[in-house]
């Protein structure tokens, strides 16, 4: 019988009901929840962030029965059921002035004050959020748990608007800094997105936010490890190499040169394989170019082509720790958001110059964003699809 596997679900509690394979990554939840209350983790598409928010929402409803013979089941841990409040942003498109990011805002408060029973007590989108932090605290007794997914995609979908940018990163800090006015109510809050719009943005009043990106520790919370790879995909590899007549060595190393590679951190370390291209290589019994597919990168190539970064430099470019985790202006440098979006990563850390080595992490990404590139340096106009 073939095993099931999870392109696509984004459900924990999908997943472990209907049997899919699933690489276990609960020893970071259970890390998460020891050594803090507020994270944040930006990571690229495709790699797994909204499953893992899904993981933490069950873990936190105290859903042990969809945890059985995974790691986190065997802790020490009560298994109290926390309220939860989940809000995911990447499910509309905000690139027109219709006022999407406010009835995003509008609707996900809603069901909240729905499920607890609230009445709204303020039109304006982040004192509402407070009061309903606060109320269902003060109607439940237990703080609460916030996850936010994709946090960014507003901003994302006009990069090149700077008005409506700036009228969203407005909105969004307010909204994202009712997470440190209501600390004493919260249990747990995580974010996640594509990016880190840092400095003077979104972030500049959450200092209590812990970015964890390019922490050595959290390195595999999201894709699959080396390690993780052999222990979970064994068999898997030995039937792909006989669908594709090659033997296992030869296919492990075809797959660790087409989608391993990436690296979230400055320490040597086991590389991380894309896990959407992983899985479906292995489904599929077929090399392609998956997780590239899936959207031709064309603002990324808008971005580069305004900047007129030269062919030459994409492996073997350096940046300081702060370029890499701020995204303001996007337009002098399109690194930043190459090497969080996935096209490029870290390929090794001058310690002495505390600057990054970043590069292609493989060579779906370089075959891919080559390809893409190539009609901009032949003077030709960029796709418009993505």
């Amino acid at each position: 019988m073939s095993r099931k596997y999870p392109i696509g679900i984004q459900s924990f509690e999908k997943l472990r009901s209907a049997g899919y394979v699933y690489v276990d990554k609960t020893r970071y939840v259970w890390q998460l929840v020891q050594e803090g209350e507020y994270y944040f983790m930006s990571r690229p598409r495709r790699f797994g962030k909204s499953l893992l928010i899904s993981t933490l929402e069950a873990f936190f409803r105290g859903r042990r029965d969809l945890f059985a013979g995974l790691y986190i089941d065997g802790v020490d841990y009560d298994w109290t059921e926390y309220p939860v409040l989940h809000i995911d942003l990447n499910s509309q498109n905000y690139n027109s002035d219709d006022g999407s990011l406010d009835r995003m805002l509008d609707s996900a408060l809603a069901e909240w004050e729905q499920d607890f029973g609230l009445t709204p007590k303020y039109p304006d989108a982040s004192l509402r959020f407070a009061s309903v932090i606060k109320t269902i605290y003060q109607v439940t007794g237990r703080r609460v748990v916030v996850l936010i997914d994709e946090y960014d995609k507003p901003l994302l979908d006009n990069i090149f608007n700077t008005r409506r940018t700036e009228d969203f990163r407005n909105t969004l800090k307010a909204f994202y800094g009712v997470l440190k006015s209501c600390d004493p109510y919260i249990r747990f809050a995580f974010l996640t997105g594509v990016t880190r719009f840092g400095k003077v943005s979104v972030f500049s009043d959450l200092n209590n936010l812990r970015d964890i990106t390019l922490q050595p520790t959290y390195n595999a919370l999201c894709g699959v490890s080396e390690s993780e790879l052999a222990g979970v995909f064994g068999e898997d590899i030995r039937n792909l190499a006989d669908s594709i007549g090659d033997d296992y060595g030869d296919t492990l190393v075809r797959l660790k040169r087409c989608y391993d590679g990436y690296r979230f951190t400055r320490k040597a370390t086991e590389g991380i394989y894309n896990p959407y291209s992983l899985l479906n290589v292995l489904q599929n019994r077929m090399f392609d170019d998956y997780w590239f597919n899936t959207g031709t990168p064309a603002m990324l190539v808008e971005l580069i082509k305004r900047t007129n970064m030269p062919l030459y430099d994409f492996d073997n470019i350096e940046r300081t720790s702060g370029d890499l985790t701020g995204l303001e202006p996007a337009f002098r440098d399109p690194v930043p958001i190459l090497f969080q979006s996935g096209y490029l990563t870290v390929k090794g850390f001058d310690e002495r110059r505390a600057r990054y080595r970043l590069g292609f992490p493989n060579e779906e990404v370089e075959r891919g964003l080559l390809e893409s590139l190539l009609p901009v340096y032949l003077g030709k106009d960029v796709p418009k699809n993505e």
